[in-house]
């Protein structure tokens, strides 16, 4: 495979992160230089030292799309042609264009929707004006959208009671988290349902945590007592009680999952999460929803993390979607 020379990166941003994602990277890589900036658009340069390809592998929260940048381009057809030239492993695999309106991604209506295999090269070219293409490159990895610019297409569903239903969808296809008919998952700041609609159809049991009132779209899973075993249907339990409140007995003994979309400070949901895990061991995936007073709290991860590994979990993901505002995805597992 031919060596890319390129010391500069480029990364797609949700408007109005790009501030957020150079104090991220100011903390994890002091030795990369911010650059030029667009509206969702930051580049970098990388210290000579290092190679090129090795620090696409840097988890950064706030960008959607992280790519080796092949340089500036007066067409897309440019753009292309350097992609192919610069990269043949790239030839083969997917190639992605998008374009910005007001520092919005918009992705071709006809694009092809083949999601990249594992360690496959994908070329990203972006639009920023009518005379400015972008040309990169990144390779296909775990934890990475397979989604042009790292932003899907989802559309919720009419019957769904709140954009939650957004959030979680969007988690399992960038993340690429699996779940099991059989699962229980026990999500806490439930109310009205988007989270629960959307496990339930993949038949996931829940058990909702949140003393307000629930969407009649649930009515045909409610179940009015826990089930203490697995039963052939998902089902929904809806424990009416803060959080604080809520006790071993309420979870049960078959716990695989703890969510939360509760509109706390991280560190309140967190030990919330510690506080579950510890009433039910049997808890093997977090998948948290941390709202932010300030994107500028992207630099404290490190605490987020640790308080995570503490409680036993090795791998662990914070990631920004593209249907989030102030708001970031934090993944864990043991």
């Amino acid at each position: 495979m031919k060596s890319v020379e390129s010391k500069f990166l480029f990364a797609l941003t949700n408007l109005g992160s790009e501030m957020a994602l150079k104090r991220e990277v100011a903390a994890q890589q002091p030795g990369w230089q911010a650059s030029y900036q667009r509206k969702g658009f930051v580049t970098f340069k990388v210290p000579p030292e290092v190679p090129a390809a090795e620090v696409l592998d840097e988890p950064l929260a706030c960008a959607l799309r992280l790519c080796l940048s092949l340089g500036r381009y007066h067409s897309r057809g440019q753009a292309e042609a350097a992609i192919i030239s610069e990269q043949p492993a790239a030839r083969s695999g997917p190639l992605h264009f998008l374009r910005t309106i007001n520092g919005w991604m918009e992705r071709e209506a006809e694009q092809v929707e083949a999601q990249p295999v594992m360690g496959e090269w994908v070329g990203t070219i972006l639009q920023l004006g009518e005379d400015e293409c972008w040309a990169g490159i990144h390779r296909h990895e775990r934890f990475l959208s397979g989604d042009p610019g790292g932003a899907s297409i989802l559309k919720m569903p009419e019957e769904s009671p709140s954009r939650a239903w957004l959030k979680l969808e969007e988690a399992v296809r960038f993340l690429g988290i699996e779940f099991y008919p059989g699962e229980v998952v026990a999500e806490v700041g439930c109310a009205p349902g988007g989270v629960v609609l959307a496990l339930l159809g993949r038949g996931v049991s829940v058990i909702g945590v949140d003393p307000a009132g629930m969407a009649e779209v649930l009515g045909g899973w409610s179940v009015q007592v826990r089930p203490s075993a697995a039963v052939g249907q998902p089902w929904f339990y809806h424990c009416r009680k803060p959080a604080a409140l809520v006790s071993k007995r309420d979870l049960g003994g078959d716990v695989s999952w703890f969510m939360s979309d509760m509109n706390q400070a991280p560190e309140v949901v967190l030990a919330e999460c510690g506080r579950f895990c510890k009433m039910a061991p049997t808890i093997r995936q977090v998948l948290i929803t941390l709202k932010l007073r300030d994107l500028a709290q992207i630099t404290e991860k490190p605490k987020w993390f640790a308080v995570l590994a503490a409680l036993g979990f090795r791998t662990m993901r914070l990631q920004q979607f593209s249907v989030h505002h102030k708001e970031f995805a934090l993944y864990a597992a043991r």
